[in-house]
């Protein structure tokens, strides 16, 4: 089997008194959509920022490629290849889409920007995740629908060279056809080669999509399996109760 692109082994994170992670165990492959999934305060936010190198862990390991890794910083973990799209997708309304694929790593010839690169650039991006539904990458970001901007945001993620794509709930404000172009990205980012984590309450995406399935309960990992083999009632046990009765871990 192909050895994980991340590992987190004995992740523990406290803020204060309160024991957030406790012992967290996680591999995440590349081809494969991870779906990370339990209830609100079981912990998957701050697993994600001790990832991102938003949070900083108490202690355990983190292994990259093999390799033990520290991720002290957001920089850290995208020079690693770690991009995370997060709810609020971080996308300026005033601008364009190229614009808002290079905001703050924009691409310059001599002492002005590089206009024509990042286009064909942006363009190459869009086209090589087969994105059909943004007619211009001269399009304004604040007359994109709400599919289209998480296509943008996933897109904006995919252009630096990343391998692992963490993304927070993505479908969580979008209708049903919107939702279905996003998940048909989020698959062709796994059939790319990408390692993807996906965040999500919604059974039927995380049952759509997924290769495995994570669920955190309480702070705690309390199962890591393949989605073929485990069933929808079994995996919201897992979210309400941390057990499962009748599941082989």
């Amino acid at each position: 089997m192909q050895a994980p692109l991340l590992e987190l082994r004995g992740i523990n994170k406290s803020f204060g008194p309160v024991h957030v992670l406790r012992d967290v165990a996680l591999t995440v492959r590349a081809g494969e959509v991870t779906a990370l999934v339990g209830d609100n305060g079981a912990g998957k936010s701050t697993l994600v920022k001790c990832v991102g190198g938003t949070h900083q862990i108490d202690s355990g390991e983190v292994f990259y490629e093999g390799n033990p890794v520290q991720v002290h910083s957001p920089r850290d973990a995208a020079q690693l290849g770690i991009e995370i799209v997060y709810q609020d997708l971080a996308l300026c309304d005033n601008l364009d889409i190229v614009q808002n694929m290079f905001l703050g790593r924009e691409r310059k010839r001599g002492w002005v920007l590089d206009e024509p690169e990042m286009e064909a650039l942006a363009t190459a991006t869009l086209a090589g995740l087969s994105v059909k539904t943004v007619s211009s990458v001269r399009q304004p970001v604040s007359s994109l629908s709400g599919g289209q901007r998480q296509i943008v945001a996933i897109s904006k993620a995919v252009l630096w060279n990343s391998k692992l794509v963490i993304l927070d709930e993505p479908t969580a404000a979008l209708g049903v056809a919107q939702t279905a172009q996003v998940l048909e990205l989020v698959r062709q980012l796994a059939d790319n080669g990408l390692a993807v984590v996906l965040i999500s309450h919604n059974m039927n995406d995380v049952f759509a999509v997924s290769d495995r399935i994570a669920a955190l309960y309480l702070g705690q990992m309390v199962a890591q399996v393949k989605t073929t083999d485990i069933t929808h009632a079994q995996v919201v046990e897992l979210i309400t109760s941390g057990r499962s009765e009748g599941l082989a871990q």
